[in-house]
């Protein structure tokens, strides 16, 4: 039975990497490349050599998804930094946006100050 149980481990290790890999990817809107596209709008090839999908052109492909992949998550991720400071530190000034012209701010729950008093 030890190969039962090998077996399973090893399936149960590839279903988490799986998982953790999908859902590392969902976070960011990664775009999957696709050869025909490449090939036809990338590499400008006709649609007849691209459907052939030749060897040589298998592997310029999959440099091409290599080296766009390898930038992709970080760019997202300063885009995401940028929206983030654009958002919450740029426009979410008191100066510009004082409380008194604010009605949701001045709504949000505060705690009170007797809260913390000591009894």
């Amino acid at each position: 039975m030890p190969s039962m149980k090998t077996f399973v481990l090893t399936s149960a290790t590839f279903a988490l990497a799986a998982f953790s890999a999908h859902a590392q990817t969902t976070r960011y809107d990664v775009k999957t490349l696709n050869f025909d596209l490449w090939c036809q709008e990338t590499e400008k090839l006709d649609p007849d050599r691209c459907d052939k999908r030749l060897p040589q052109d298998e592997k310029n492909f999959e440099a091409y998804r290599a080296k766009v992949e390898k930038y992709e998550i970080p760019y997202l991720k300063r885009k995401e930094n940028d929206e983030l400071l654009d958002r919450n530190v740029l426009h979410a000034d008191p100066v510009d946006n004082p409380l008194d012209k604010n009605y949701q701010a001045q709504t949000q729950s505060t705690p009170s100050s007797n809260e913390n008093a000591p009894q």
